[in-house]
This record gives C-alpha cells, sequence and structure tokens, in this order.
C-alpha cells in the first residue's frame, strides 16, 4: 500500500508543479546576475575577505583580520577555543594567565615580560619552553639558556624556540663575536681580515648614475669575508654573481663586488688551480680569462673544436649542444641545464622554432617586446649560467667552455670590449634578467632600475681550409641593457638572441677584388678600343672634351659588365657551394656574414648605375640617328599634269607623281619595330615570379644549408643572405631570358615571324632603300630596290611580280648582281658625308617665324619638297655609280674586324660597303641591344628586391620601368623619324 502511494501523488500534483516551475523558471532565464567587485585591500580592518563568496565579511567579536587578510584571528590576550566549520571563537586568558601560547590555543604565565603580539619573551640567549616533553601545557612557561661555551656551541635558533649549535665562523671557546671581532649576518670574522668599508653601488654607465643596492648592502661585505677567510664555496659564488651583476666591470675602486673578487682572486695564486685552468682559482667561480692584450684572439682561433659537423653520411652532425651550470643569486649550485628554451630564448615561440637555433649552420635570430612587468614576475631573482659546448664522449664526456664577451664590460672606465680584438677581456658567467641588484630601500620595494641582456649572440667561426667541418671555440656576446623603471605596465623591452656562422673571408675578397682589376683592365683596353673606332667612323683625328667623354661612356658600359659578371658569378659560386653542402662529407664553407656582404652589395649598385649610364647613352643615340628612305619608283608614263604656281599664277606641266604611300608604309614599319625585343618581357616577368613565388625557389636564399623549396609553416624560417638572393635571382632571371632569346631566334624567327628580315622583304617589295647613319661617317644601307623596276602597280602584276621572283624568272634582290646581300655596313668617305650635309641643311632650313605645318607658306613647303627630292636623287645617285669622286666598293669585313667591332680601313678616296648578312642595323634599335636590356633589366630587379626584400615588388617597377622606356624611346624615335624623313607624324600609327 505504501509503495503505490506516493506515485499517485506526484501524479496528482504534477500539473500543478509543472506550471509552478515555468512560472519560476522562466523569469530565471531572463534575470542578469550582477555582483559587487571587491578585492582583499578593500576590506575593513575587522573584515577579511571570504574567497568563497568573493565578498568582504566581518570578523567575529574579539576577533581582528589576519595578515593575508583572507582570515580572522583573535584579538592579543584572547584564546582560541573552536574552529568549528568557517567561525572561530575568541576567549580572554584570565588574569593569573594573561598571556597567549605560540600556537594561540592555551594562556599561560609568562617568566617574564610580554611581547607586544600578547606572548612570553625571552632575554637574548634562551629560548622559550611552553611544554613539557610529553606536550602537557606548563602552568608557567620557562626560558632556558643556550649553553655557548664549549662544548656545547649553542644558541637560540632563528624561530627562538629551540637551541642549535653556533656558526663554525665563531670562535672554538665561546659562540660570543666580542669584539673587536666583527658580526655581519650571523657570522664572526676576525680583525682586519677584510675591510667592513665595502662599496655597494651598481654602476649604470648607460644611465650614467650608480645605485646603493640593498642586496649588496646586505651580502656583499659578508660574503667576501667567509669567501676570503673560510673558503665558503657559496659565499665565492654569491660574491662572483655580484660583479657578474656589475657586468665584470673592473676600475682602481679595490672595494665594489669585482674589486673584492680580483682581491680575493689574487690572494689564491699561490695555490692549485682548477681543472688545470689558470684562469679558475681553487674555490672560486671562473669570471674571467685573464687581462694580457692579444689573449682573445689566441682564445678564439687557435685551437679548434675537437669535433667536426657534417650534413649527411654515418658522421652526419649537425646537433649543437650546450650545457648550463646554473646558481641562484646565493651561490647555490642548483642543476645542470641544456640551454635552450626559455633560459636563454626569452621570447615565446614555439619549441620547433627555438630548436632550429642549436642546428648547425642555420642563421638563426629572434626578436620580440617584453614587457617590464612581465620581466619582474617572471624573473624576481636573476639566475646565473656558465656555459660549456658538449663535446660528447660517451663515459668520458667532455665539456668547452664557451667565452662571453660582455659588450657593455668596463675597463678604468674604457669599454674596451668595444674596440679591436686584441683589446678584448674575455669573461664566463652571465644572467640573462637582473631584477634585484637595482633594489635601493629593500630587497622587496620595486627596483629603480633593471638589467636585461638584450642582446644574446652566439657565433661560430669555421676553421681556415678544414676539410673535417672543424670549428673555433665559439664565443657569446652579451649585451646588457639598463632600463629605469617608470611605469611597468607600459615599458617594454626589446630582447634579440641569435646563432651565427662566419669564415675567413680574406682569401675570396681577394679573389675577388683580383677578379675586378683584371677585368676592369680588359675593360679600359676595350673601352679604348672603342673609342677609336668611334673616333674613324666619326671621321675626326682630334682627341678633345668630346673624345674623353665617349671614352667614359664607354668605359662605364664596360665596366658594368664587369662588375655584373663578377657578382653574379660570386653569388651563383656561393648559391651552389653553400647549398650542396650535403653533398659534402664535412662541412667547408660558410656564407659571409650581413656586414662582410655589404662590399658585395656596392659592387651590385656600381654596376647598376653604371649600367644605367650605358643605356641611356644608347637610348639617346637611337632617337637621334639619320634616317633617310631612298624610293627608287620611276613615273610609268610620260603623261603630264598641270600644276598652278602660286608665284606667278601660270600653269606648268610636271611629269605624273610617285606615290608617297610607300615610303609611308616603310616608315611607319621602321617606327613599330623600333622598341621590339628578343624576349617577351611580360613572360620574362611572369616566368621569374613563378619560379620564385610559387614553386618556392626564393627559400634557397634562406641563410641556411638545406636546399628545400617547401618550408612548414610551423618551422624557424632564418634570414635571407642578399648574396644568394642576389644570385639567385640574377641568375634565374638570366637564364630564362637566354633561353627566351633561343626559342626566339631558333624557332620563332624561322617558324613563326622575324620582324627585321620582314622589314627588309618589306623595302624590296616597296621599293624603298633605307640608310641609317649612326656615326657622322658611319651607318647601314638596306638595299630595297625592286628588282621588278616597279611597286607602285596593282594587285594582279605584284602577285605575277612576286610568282616571277619566287620561281627565279627574275634578277636577285642583292645590291650587287646575282647576290642575295641586301643589308650592309657603310663607312662613308668625308666628301660624301659633307655633301649629305649641305642637302639636308635645305630640308631642315625654315625662313621666318616657326607656324604650325598647315600654316607653312607653299614656298617654303616647295623648298623642303625640292630638298627632298635632291637628297633622293643624290642617294640613288651615289648607289648606282653616278659620281666617280664619292663612289665606293663592297667587301667582306675580316672576322676580327666583326669581333673587335671596328673597321681597319678608312675610307679616304672611296667609300666602302661591308656586306652584312646578319643585319646588324638592328644595333640602332632595342632588337639588337637585347645584351644590355637584359642586362639592365635584372639589374633593375635585383636592386629593387634587394632594397625592398620583395620579388614581387620588384617584379611589378620592373615591370613599369620597361613600360615608361619603351614609351620613351617610341616617342623619341617617332619624333626623330618625323624630323629627318618629312614622314608626317599623322601616318605613324
Amino acid at each position: 500500500m505504501a509503495t503505490g502511494t506516493l506515485p499517485s501523488v506526484v501524479n496528482a500534483y504534477k500539473v500543478p508543479l509543472t506550471l509552478f516551475l515555468l512560472i519560476y523558471i522562466g523569469p530565471l532565464n531572463c534575470q542578469q546576475f550582477v555582483i559587487p567587485f571587491k578585492a582583499p585591500s578593500d576590506c575593513g580592518a575587522e573584515e577579511f575577505f571570504d574567497i568563497s563568496s568573493l565578498s568582504c565579511v566581518r570578523c567575529g567579536s574579539n576577533q581582528r583580520r589576519s595578515t593575508t587578510g583572507l582570515s580572522c584571528i583573535c584579538k592579543n590576550g584572547y584564546q582560541t577555543l573552536t574552529t568549528e566549520k568557517a567561525s572561530i571563537t575568541c576567549q580572554p586568558c584570565p588574569s593569573d594567565k594573561p598571556s597567549v601560547t605560540t600556537g594561540g590555543f592555551g594562556c599561560i604565565r609568562c617568566p617574564g615580560s610580554l611581547s607586544d603580539e600578547g606572548k612570553c619573551q625571552c632575554p637574548p640567549g634562551n629560548v622559550l619552553v611552553e611544554r613539557d616533553v610529553n606536550g602537557n601545557l606548563l602552568e608557567e612557561a620557562i626560558c632556558e639558556k643556550c649553553n655557548g661555551n664549549s662544548p656545547s656551541f649553542s644558541v637560540p635558533n632563528h624561530s627562538g624556540d629551540r637551541c642549535e649549535r653556533c656558526q663554525a665562523s665563531f670562535s672554538n671557546i665561546s659562540c660570543l663575536c666580542n669584539p673587536p671581532n666583527v658580526l655581519a649576518e650571523g657570522l664572526c670574522f676576525p680583525p682586519g681580515s677584510l675591510s667592513t668599508n665595502v662599496n655597494p653601488s651598481v654602476n649604470y654607465a648607460e644611465l650614467k648614475f650608480s645605485v646603493q643596492s640593498a642586496w649588496f648592502i646586505k651580502n656583499l661585505y659578508t660574503s667576501s669575508a667567509a669567501c676570503l677567510i673560510f673558503s665558503n664555496l657559496t659565499a665565492c659564488q654569491a660574491l662572483g654573481n655580484m660583479c657578474v651583476m656589475n657586468m665584470h666591470s673592473l676600475s682602481s675602486v679595490s672595494t665594489d663586488a669585482c674589486g673584492l673578487f680580483n682581491t680575493i682572486f689574487r690572494s689564491r695564486a699561490a695555490l692549485s688551480s682548477t681543472q688545470d685552468i689558470s684562469y679558475w682559482r681553487v674555490n672560486l667561480p671562473w669570471l674571467y680569462y685573464g687581462d694580457e692584450p692579444g689573449l682573445a684572439s689566441r682564445v678564439l682561433q687557435t685551437d679548434p673544436v675537437p669535433i667536426g659537423f657534417s650534413f649527411r653520411g654515418r658522421n652526419k652532425n649537425t646537433d649543437i649542444k650546450l650545457l648550463a651550470a646554473v646558481y641562484n643569486v646565493r651561490g647555490e649550485f642548483l642543476r645542470w641545464e641544456q640551454v635552450g628554451g626559455r633560459n636563454l630564448q626569452l621570447c615565446p615561440e614555439t619549441t620547433t622554432k627555438q630548436a632550429a637555433a642549436f642546428s648547425f649552420g642555420t642563421a638563426y635570430q629572434e626578436s620580440c617586446d617584453i614587457s617590464v612587468a612581465e620581466l619582474l614576475g617572471t624573473h624576481p631573482e636573476p639566475m646565473f649560467y656558465d656555459v660549456f659546448m658538449d663535446l660528447g664522449g660517451g663515459e668520458n664526456r667532455k665539456l668547452l667552455p664557451l667565452p662571453t664577451l660582455v659588450y657593455n664590460q668596463q675597463y678604468n672606465g674604457r669599454f674596451i670590449n668595444q674596440e679591436s680584438m686584441k683589446n678584448w677581456y674575455l669573461s664566463r658567467r652571465m644572467f640573462v634578467v637582473d631584477t634585484l641588484s637595482g633594489r635601493e630601500k629593500s630587497t622587496d620595494s620595486l627596483p629603480k632600475v633593471i638589467r636585461v641582456a638584450n642582446s644574446v649572440k652566439i657565433r661560430f667561426q669555421l676553421v681556415p681550409r678544414t676539410q673535417e667541418g672543424q670549428v673555433f671555440t665559439p664565443l657569446m656576446t652579451v649585451t646588457y641593457k639598463d632600463v629605469p623603471i617608470t611605469d611597468i605596465n607600459t615599458q617594454t623591452v626589446t630582447i634579440t638572441f641569435a646563432v651565427e656562422y662566419e669564415m675567413d673571408q680574406n682569401e675570396a675578397r681577394i679573389k675577388t677584388d683580383t677578379a675586378l682589376g683584371v677585368m676592369g683592365g680588359v675593360a679600359v683596353l676595350y673601352s679604348l678600343l672603342k673609342t677609336v673606332s668611334w673616333k674613324r667612323r666619326i671621321s675626326s683625328p682630334l682627341i678633345d672634351v668630346e673624345t674623353m667623354l665617349k671614352f667614359f661612356l664607354f668605359y662605364a658600359g664596360d665596366l658594368a659588365n664587369v662588375f655584373f659578371a663578377v657578382t653574379v658569378g660570386t653569388g651563383l659560386y656561393w648559391l651552389i657551394l653553400y647549398k650542396t653542402l650535403k653533398a659534402q662529407q664535412f662541412v667547408s664553407v660558410l656564407l659571409p656574414l650581413p656586414a662582410q656582404e655589404e662590399q658585395f652589395v656596392t659592387y651590385i649598385g656600381c654596376a647598376f648605375a653604371l649600367k644605367a649610364f650605358q643605356f641611356l647613352h644608347k637610348l639617346s643615340l637611337q632617337v637621334s640617328i639619320d634616317v633617310f628612305f631612298i624610293d627608287w619608283e620611276r613615273p610609268r608614263s610620260k603623261a603630264n599634269r598641270t600644276v598652278q604656281v602660286s608665284a606667278t599664277g601660270k600653269p606648268k606641266r610636271d611629269p605624273s607623281p610617285v606615290s608617297i604611300w610607300r615610303t609611308y608604309f616603310v616608315a611607319n614599319e621602321w617606327n613599330e619595330i623600333q622598341t621590339i625585343r628578343k624576349i617577351s618581357p611580360t613572360f620574362q616577368i611572369i616566368a621569374v615570379l613563378f619560379f620564385l613565388e610559387v614553386l618556392g625557389f626564393s627559400n634557397l636564399a634562406l641563410r641556411d644549408p638545406w636546399p628545400t623549396l617547401q618550408r612548414s609553416s610551423q618551422a624557424y624560417i632564418p634570414p635571407y643572405s642578399l648574396m644568394l638572393r642576389y644570385g639567385l635571382a640574377a641568375t634565374l632571371w638570366l637564364c630564362i631570358g637566354l633561353l627566351q632569346v633561343i626559342f626566339f631566334t631558333v624557332f620563332h624567327e624561322h617558324f613563326v615571324e622575324d620582324k627585321i628580315r620582314q622589314f627588309v622583304d618589306l623595302c624590296s617589295i616597296s621599293n624603298i632603300s633605307v640608310l641609317l647613319l649612326s656615326h657622322r661617317c658611319f651607318g647601314y644601307y638596306i638595299h630595297g630596290r625592286s628588282v621588278h623596276g616597279h611597286a607602285d602597280t596593282n594587285m594582279e602584276e605584284m602577285n605575277n611580280n612576286l610568282n616571277r621572283e619566287s620561281e627565279s624568272l627574275c634578277g636577285q634582290r642583292g645590291l650587287l648582281p646575282n647576290t642575295e646581300i641586301q643589308t650592309f655596313q657603310v663607312s662613308l668617305t668625308n666628301r660624301l658625308r659633307s655633301q649629305y650635309d649641305r642637302i639636308r641643311e635645305q630640308i631642315n632650313s625654315r625662313h621666318g617665324p616657326s607656324r604650325p605645318m598647315d600654316a607653312f607658306s607653299a614656298n617654303q613647303f616647295e623648298q623642303r619638297a625640292r630638298g627632298y627630292q635632291t637628297m633622293n636623287h643624290f642617294l640613288g645617285s651615289i648607289i648606282d655609280h653616278a659620281y666617280p669622286d664619292m663612289d665606293y666598293i663592297v667587301k667582306d669585313k675580316l672576322m676580327f674586324e666583326r669581333v673587335i667591332g671596328m673597321e681597319f680601313l678608312e675610307p679616304s678616296e672611296k667609300s666602302i660597303f661591308y656586306n652584312d648578312e646578319a643585319h646588324s642595323f638592328s644595333d640602332v634599335l632595342f632588337y639588337g641591344n637585347e645584351a644590355t636590356l637584359l642586362i639592365f633589366d635584372t639589374l633593375f630587379f635585383c636592386v629593387v628586391d634587394l632594397g625592398s626584400q620583395s620579388f614581387v615588388l620588384a617584379a611589378v617597377l620592373t615591370c613599369v620601368q620597361q613600360m615608361i622606356f619603351r614609351l620613351i624611346r617610341n616617342t623619341l624615335g617617332r619624333k626623330n623619324l618625323v624630323r629627318k624623313t618629312l614622314v608626317d607624324k599623322r601616318f605613324l600609327i
């Protein structure tokens, strides 16, 4: 019956209960909970902070807040009766037992006076006893006197509740440190052993002031005296730590930390050294190597480390193992610790990235900003490290001490470690953060200044000509920064940790300079040869200012090629050699340091500047050449036309004119081919970016020996080497450019189109020859005289002519009978050039004010037209050998003449037409200067990249540069064409 009652009752109330819960819980779902904020410091004197409710709660009667503020305790004179649950009850002690026991749970009668806390206190040298041996509370406390005499030698302990043996520094008669002995921090020192007038100041030379350190005031004399008199190991370590906190600085003051350490160091000269190291005296820490001049170079560059680093094979060894002996500020040895992680590397990087610092050959650098508040919280006391390199050896494991170069160390006021190596003063122990020595009032106060190792750098130097991957003793360089405390929440410190590798670059530098010197001398001779050739081509025997200027312009271009060849060769050499170190048994080369690359970057800048001069020089020559189109077409009938002469108004009969459209068409085609190139600049840029950024070739320029193209996002990415970056970018740009030139020359020109040969064909079809004069007496001639006699004809006759020519039913196109050669290099006589200039003056002369073309007078235009006809007739007659005194001969150039670009024969009586099957008239176009353009683009791309460290930006700016110079070349070239050929610019589209 009872078991069935409950369900029925529940069912009876189920509906009302559900309705009640919905009504009650509904508002709760929408309620916003808010509590007041309280901190322990907000609670009053009779309140404590309840950690459960996060609020201030009032203490009970006869209670007060504890020192922590998180509980209540009984007031003085009140004993604790119970601690049930979360509360206590306090009851006053009776008048016959007015004192509260040490535990607070009982009352007792005192043998003497009471302390301020209402507890019994005993005279000095006595301990308080409140319970018997069984733990029963006595009616009256007892003050037991400790026996400080032999043989007990006991004194009260720090708590004053038991007797213990006094410190060994006291005499063997009594525990009393009687005058004239000196009592300091519980130690008794004999008089005269060490002056008590020590200098507890910490010098902050960077800030130009010093601080009277509370830690030094408390411990400097005690540690020094205990180390000197009792050879206390911990005291000696603590003294050494205080010297390290002063950055190992030595001065004439012998009573500061380092002065006292050196005093003790010298006093141990007669004793044996530690580990057979003369700089490591017995019982003392090893702080210095010695101050004799040149010691640093002997330590760092004499004996190699007895292990080798390799990148493959059974002897593969790329791990750098560093161990540190860790001491606290009190001189206590804590542990042996692997260097890495968060001891010397303070930046919050992942373990994988931090471990990359100790992979041999990987240039490592990490930097970050850490707040002063974080440093104060994580480093309340400094830790000190003696760093060693683990050489391995199994059971006979060996360690190599790493010398330390403290960059801020002073020696008699000089920053000696900022001078040359011969003056360096190497040291050993180091710390990372010191927030203790800068505290003035007490060791618990906020420091006035903190000292941080803002730069820690470990350097490995490869042994010259090593074939076993050996390095000299690594050097650790530490730079400290003094940070005055103003606002710990806003102040930050920049921390840097780096590992770098270097080798002696003198041999490589000598080879580079030798190559520059030899090739530079050859460039001088070649430039002189160019200058002589230029003088011959302008027919000027005098050496004047213009000649010197030309020489320097030629030399600028040739010297640019020298710098370019040497820098690209050097960059490619290091790229191949360093990135294939894995194929070698042992490490034999290391990359130059960034500082050692500065001279290399200077060479690149020189190459770019000189190549820019050469490019602008060639550009100015191309837009100022003399051009004339010789029209061979003649009227085909004797029909005349009537022309009205403006001067007299009388009619005049002229032959039917020859159409000018063929000349316009050839001029327009010439205008179009002025900026064609043997490569596609757009494809060049896209291809280079594809290899560098998409395929990851840019990773080959990183300062590590691994030739991997793809890197994990979790892996450490070392900085780029400027030398590798330049060598990679320049080589890739040149290779893609050369492949394009080969493809264009071998395939495109033979199977798609060859615009240069097409232009020559167009001249023949149009019956137009072209004379190009790049120098006063030198230039190029394209023989376009039609073998059919006429080109101004209809479509049917034109097709018949072409068919006859393809079937060899007519003569050949060459200048000489039965030859096909249509292009020539021409070397003109001075007489021919003078006549050419006289006719040119007639074409270019203008009388009266200059006005637009459509406003010119008929006389002026007719005069220029007659000049044009005169020039056309004159040049045609020259080609037809009509002037015996200005005749010419046709011959082949000698091979040596082609190689050096100079003609041995001077055209004194007759001009010389050199057969030119290579169509070298393209030298006055972009097409014939592809090498100069390719090198200029390469240098421009690399210079922008080295300055911005961005291949994408370099590609964009290179593209913009190409467009700008192409526009300049087209614009100025068109203007020159209009000026020299009288072709209206409206026909050049």
